[in-house]
């Protein structure tokens, strides 16, 4: 009646080893790091980067406990603070001797202290929020007028393009202010463009009634194109950040739409703001445009001459000298993906996707272009290089197009990386920052563990002293929830936060409740003058059912809150709900069977350990006291 199967016993002794395992690098905590990457596309970090970094350390007599690589950025571990600080200052002045133009970030950091066996197995420690860690706070604001005005320009070439195409022609296309103004000769040529813009270019309005300047027609965007250019600069600029920060490496980051045209940006673990703004910063932005290879553009090109008007100088990895035109003819926004590969020659490239609109324009372009050099231009914190200027070998079509030529399989990588983590639809600007020290977090870190601790002591103190052996039983699952909740949360790498750990707080009170309601059923099976066994069997049966239904409905609020939620309300969320999942097994699977492995095996079993059980109307008779 209360004997487990075999197989019972192994799924909980499992799940006992793996929610060890996986809760273990918790207790390790953290150790202050310092970390060195690139601040510029033209900046590598490589094995040679980890070779300067032990070198400048070891001539400052600063041992770092260890030094690794990890493909993106050099980590420096320490044992405490201070050496950390000195260590930052020592490699910011080896890496950064101009500090009005720094090639690289280094920044501190927090790293976990997990043992190499454990983090082979993929254990892993949660990661800690900002409450609880510590870091760097900041609110942008996104410049919504910038990004109206360079969809208009935008606009503005796919105009001047349309109409070329159908031989229509003007006097000039030129943006003013929030429109667009193209001169016209005569009525004719007003009604032809006005009919265009109404079937290819809809995001323009075309003005009603007799206009004021006959010789003039102002295109203007419509209200709910405004309205969708701001939405998806927004959105565009927060996955921007959302790749650039997580390819980056630095930390766990919480960023957030906050209002019309502002986003929040939290970075745990990172101390120094300089540096986290820094870290913004390499957010990157990326423009086509054509080489100006007339005589006045080759020979400013060659430095002996002017840039002409109409065109603007910039430099390519090398150094070299390349003059573009102003016209951009295509954005990132037109990029889907950028990927590092081979070309035909088997030499490194990177393989850009487009979409139907740029795969268009692009056509079009390479078509209309052929011999002539094109420019693939990144923007990085105001400062524009020249990626490419390949030769135009014919028409593109199909929206894939292949960046190829004297570049390593690194640099195409790290082109690729750029790219692939898009541009900004708008320049962004901190109108708020704040920094929570360490010292700070490590308090409400105490606080909240401390509160946990104690409310744990406090109910296995209640459990034992009113249910006995049956009190064990249930604190011992009460434990195994919290390690198994801990276990989970890490293997899902999520981000724990003070609400968090009240959520936890919360999952205890709710796993002991369903222990609560098991015991007093087994109560009052043996009041009623069952044997202990058939006791024992009816408490966990019909005690069952009422723990489910509390449960779902409990699990039904968490959803609501996942779903609906936000910032710390989600993150409650997500801990009530798997605590809720992980309470039901412990409550019921993992109780019963410490229960059934002590009492199963006593067949003739006479009383059970579960406190004074009171006989209804018989004041002092029991039929069952603690053992």
């Amino acid at each position: 009646m209360n004997r487990y199967p075999l197989w019972k016993y192994a799924i909980i002794v499992v799940a006992l080893l793996v929610g060890l395992i996986y809760a273990l690098p918790n207790l390790f905590g953290e150790s202050p790091a310092v970390q060195v990457s690139s601040a510029r596309a033209t900046v590598k970090v490589d094995g040679t980067t980890t070779s300067r970094v032990e070198s400048a350390l070891s001539a400052a007599n600063i041992q770092p406990t260890l030094v690794q690589f990890d493909g993106n950025s050099v980590r420096v571990r320490f044992n405490d603070t201070d050496t950390q600080i000195r260590a930052r200052d020592v490699l910011e002045r080896t890496f950064n001797p101009d500090q009005a133009a720094p090639g690289y970030v280094v920044a501190l950091n927090l790293l976990p202290r997990t043992p190499a066996w454990l983090a082979s197995l993929g254990a892993a420690p949660m990661y800690l929020g900002l409450d609880l860690r510590g870091g760097v706070h900041f609110m942008l604001e996104v410049d919504m007028p910038a990004a109206l005005q360079r969809r208009l320009d935008v606009l503005a070439t796919d105009l001047r393009t349309a109409l070329r195409e159908k031989g229509i022609r003007h006097s000039g296309i030129s943006r003013n202010g929030q429109s667009i103004e193209v001169r016209v000769a005569d009525d004719n040529m007003r009604l032809a463009v006005e009919d265009l813009v109404r079937q290819q270019l809809t995001d323009l309005a075309v003005p009603q009634g007799t206009p004021a300047n006959p010789q003039s027609l102002v295109l203007a965007l419509r209200p709910e194109s405004l309205r969708q250019i701001q939405d998806q600069a927004l959105k565009q600029n927060i996955t921007t950040l959302h790749n650039r920060i997580n390819e980056l490496g630095v930390a766990e980051p919480v960023i957030q739409q906050q209002g019309a045209d502002r986003i929040v940006v939290q970075l745990p673990g990172v101390q120094d703001t300089a540096k986290a703004k820094d870290i913004l910063g390499r957010t990157a932005t990326l423009e086509l445009r054509m080489v100006d290879e007339s005589t006045d553009g080759l020979a400013a090109e060659r430095g002996t001459g002017p840039v002409p008007f109409g065109s603007e100088r910039y430099l390519e990895r090398s150094g070299r000298a390349v003059i573009v035109k102003r016209d951009v003819l295509l954005t990132g926004e037109n990029l889907t993906d950028a990927q590092a590969g081979f070309d035909d020659s088997h030499q490194a490239a990177v393989h850009l996707t487009l979409d139907s609109k740029g795969s268009r324009v692009f056509r079009d372009i390479t078509r209309e272009n052929v011999g002539k050099r094109m420019a693939i231009i990144l923007f990085e914190k105001g400062q524009g290089e020249v990626v490419t200027a390949p030769v135009i070998r014919g028409e593109i079509g199909g929206g894939r197009v292949q960046i190829s030529g004297a570049m390593t399989t690194a640099e195409a990588n790290d082109t690729a990386l750029l790219l692939r983590a898009g541009s900004l639809a708008a320049p962004m600007q901190i109108i708020e920052e704040r920094t929570i020290g360490p010292s700070l977090g490590q308090e409400n870190i105490e606080r909240g563990f401390n509160s946990l601790i104690w409310g744990f002591v406090a109910i296995v103190v209640f459990m034992c002293a009113y249910y006995a052996l049956f009190g064990v039983f249930s604190s011992l699952a009460l434990a195994f929830n919290l390690v198994l909740l801990v276990a989970i949360l890490s293997m899902l790498q999520a981000t724990l936060t003070l609400p968090g750990i009240a959520a936890m707080a919360l999952a205890l009170g709710m796993a002991i409740d369903a222990n609560v309601l098991i015991n007093e059923r087994v109560r009052e099976e043996l009041r009623r003058g069952s044997a202990p066994q058939t006791a024992i069997n009816a408490g966990y049966e019909h005690a069952w059912g009422t723990i489910l239904d509390s449960n779902i409905t409990s699990l039904i609020a968490g959803v609501a809150l996942l779903l609906f939620g936000s910032g710390p309300v989600r993150g409650f969320a997500v801990v009530h709900c798997i605590g809720i999942l992980t309470s039901m097994f412990s409550a019921v699977v993992f109780s019963r069977g410490l229960v059934n492995l002590w009492y199963g095996r006593k067949k003739k079993l006479k009383s059970v350990s579960i406190g004074t059980v009171w006989r209804p109307g018989s004041e002092g008779n029991t039929v069952a006291k603690a053992d």
